[in-house]
């Protein structure tokens, strides 16, 4: 206890505040000093509230305006105060220009965005003057309580903006183009006397056609129903290319990563303190974020995910100086609105975690530690280990245990390429316990552990360093053709080597839950055990959860628990399919357009077009 009183008095920041990172002479960034608003001091309900009667205001003015034959005005007084729209030629366009700004503003107001506040206060004023001077009064009153109520909790909507790229410019533009076909095909729909029956694609054509103010196939009875469908849809075409010229021609912020800087500097910590944790080289990994603590004694990698600040194992660097580097973690997740939460950090971490960020722990399960020295095949527990290693050694199969380092580069990437072919999906699974990446140029020092049947490459087992005794495991691969049993072999290899190595400990895979799978088969567990075990085996279907903690059992383990930290119950759902998101588990549908050119075969005539180009006339002359 006296170590964690020390730890409380350390770190904290006695520069003047800072409204953004400084960086020092090493050249990483240090985080902002500055404190954001206490999460456990906001009105949640305020951003939820207001962005959905947003989204209501938006979606009940395009479909106002897409249905004219229904005079929709006239059978909505019932639920005015949701529907402020006007039907008249005049503002029409305006109204469904305001509708979808208001849609697309909507989930920036639910996380608390300042831009998004600004914008929506101005859209919800023009909308009110727009319905008043119409005769609206319902509507425009509606409309001028969402803007009063903004306005009044205007300090709950203080997040900057996420970082971001030129690319989301093509995502908003395609996403408009099929709302405004969308909203061309239901007025088409629902409005009388067309001169004839239109087939979907002829209704579609001249939709799409309108939007570049050209006219299509369709013809109205009424010059008036085609007058306001030609404005809408040009209005439309406009407002689409406005806002993706915009986003496009903005100044870009890529995502921030670890600088080169960055990573040496964590190398450093790693050196100095990284046996407290077998996590703490995944920092390194490629797509993760760092945030330093304002001494730069501590830093936290993180990632964002569905916004969640996601980190994961303990911070890195001085205990004494973990504090500061948490609250630098937690403004800047209350910065930009972000849920924070930690994936797998140990006892001690949680504890400073929960008293520091008044979060909330969970026991997410055990990682299995062996110890080189006490390791031993011999005994009844370890049977199936030595049984399984037997059999792979009769089937002639040799392990060589090596330093990246001692590897030469070309033997390495034949490893890579040979592993890379054994995956049976494109994802890559891993974030918390994953480096990403095998023989990198600055990762010397872990290890790869090979299985070879008569020269042919059968497993592949890689290890980061834990400190400078230990190893933690980051890949384990094998070929399906190989013999059962490949990867057993292999670790018990690794263990055998470890004396070599200068390894004294081994860091397993980690066995999510295991206490209550170990427990819950035990005589004399309570019904509630059971259950929640049943519940466990049943998952593991999909998820290898009572696999991977029988794997690991196997080599009779310490098993050091592990916890997850999170804001509370409220946020549990948000945070945790966050994780599976960032781990992998949960893959969100994607279209690959890579792929997709290539069964098309527009890659071959790319390089088709760009062989003509380099060797037509008109690259002759250019020659010339």
């Amino acid at each position: 206890m006296q170590g964690l009183k020390h730890m409380q008095q350390t770190d904290e920041p006695s520069a003047p505040p800072a409204t953004s990172p400084t960086e020092d002479e090493s050249g990483y960034t240090r985080a902002p000093v500055s404190r954001a608003p206490d999460r456990r001091q906001q009105r949640r309900w305020v951003p939820i509230t207001t962005g959905w009667l947003c989204l209501l205001i938006g979606l009940a003015d395009v479909i106002g305006v897409a249905i004219p034959s229904l005079h929709l005005y006239h059978r909505l007084h019932r639920i005015a105060p949701f529907v402020p729209g006007t039907m008249t030629n005049v503002t029409s366009t305006a109204t469904v220009i305001i509708g979808l700004l208001l849609l697309m503003l909507s989930h920036g107001l639910r996380r608390r965005k300042r831009r998004a506040w600004e914008a929506t206060t101005v859209l919800l004023a023009f909308s009110a003057v727009i319905h008043l001077l119409h005769g609206y009064r319902i509507q425009g009153a509606a409309a001028a309580a969402v803007l009063v109520v903004l306005l009044f909790f205007r300090s709950e909507f203080y997040a900057v903006g996420d970082p971001r790229t030129r690319w989301r410019a093509a995502g908003v533009f395609v996403g408009l183009v099929i709302a405004d076909v969308a909203i061309g095909l239901t007025y088409m729909l629902l409005a009388r006397h067309l001169a004839e029956d239109y087939s979907l694609w002829q209704r579609t054509v001249h939709t799409v056609y309108g939007l570049v103010g050209v006219s299509g196939p369709v013809r109205f009875v009424p010059d008036a129903r085609a007058d306001l469908f030609n404005t809408l849809t040009s209005t439309l075409g406009v407002f689409t290319l406005v806002v993706t010229a915009y986003l496009f021609l903005r100044p870009a912020k890529p995502k921030a990563r670890a600088s080169a800087a960055d990573a040496q500097h964590i190398r450093d910590l790693l050196g100095r303190y990284g046996e407290r944790d077998s996590l703490g080289y995944f920092a390194l990994r490629s797509d993760k974020n760092v945030i330093w603590s304002h001494t730069g004694k501590a830093c936290i990698g993180y990632r964002v995910v569905s916004g969640v600040m996601l980190a994961s194992g303990d911070p890195i660097g001085d205990p004494e100086a973990w504090p500061g580097a948490i609250h630098a973690f937690l403004d800047e997740a209350a910065r930009h609105a972000w849920v924070p939460a930690v994936m797998g950090c140990g006892e001690l971490g949680a504890e400073i975690w929960c008293r520091e960020g008044g979060l909330t722990a969970l026991e997410l399960g055990d990682e299995a530690i062996v110890e080189v020295a006490s390791f031993t095949l011999q005994g009844r527990a370890m049977r199936n280990v030595r049984q399984m290693v037997a059999r792979v050694c009769r089937q002639g199969y040799v392990a060589d245990i090596r330093r990246v380092a001692d590897i030469d580069r070309d033997e390495i990437d034949r490893i890579v390429s040979r592993a890379g072919s054994w995956r049976g999906s494109p994802t890559e699974r891993g974030f918390s316990m994953a480096l990403g990446r095998v023989g990198g140029a600055e990762d010397g020092q872990c290890v790869v552990a090979t299985a070879t049947e008569n020269g042919v490459l059968r497993g592949l087992l890689h290890f980061v360093p834990w400190g400078s005794d230990g190893l933690s495991l980051d890949l384990m691969r094998r070929d399906r053709n190989a013999q059962p049993g490949v990867n057993d072999f292999l670790i018990v290899e690794a263990i055998k080597a470890a004396h070599t190595l200068g390894v004294k400990r081994v860091s397993l895979n980690f066995a999510v839950f295991r206490s209550a799978l170990e427990r819950g088969e035990r005589i004399g567990a309570g019904p509630v055990l059971r259950i929640w075990r049943r519940f466990l085996v049943f998952i593991s279907r999909w998820f290898q959860i009572e696999s991977l903690y029988k794997f690991n059992a196997k080599f009779c383990p310490v098993w050091v628990p592990r916890f997850f930290v999170f804001p509370g119950p409220r946020d549990a759902v948000r945070v945790g399919v966050a994780a599976l998101e960032a781990e992998a588990f949960l893959v969100w549908p994607r279209l690959e357009l890579r792929r997709l050119a290539r069964r098309l075969g527009l890659a071959r005539a790319r390089r088709y077009v760009q062989r003509v180009l380099r060797t037509g006339p008109a690259a002759q002359r250019i020659g010339r």
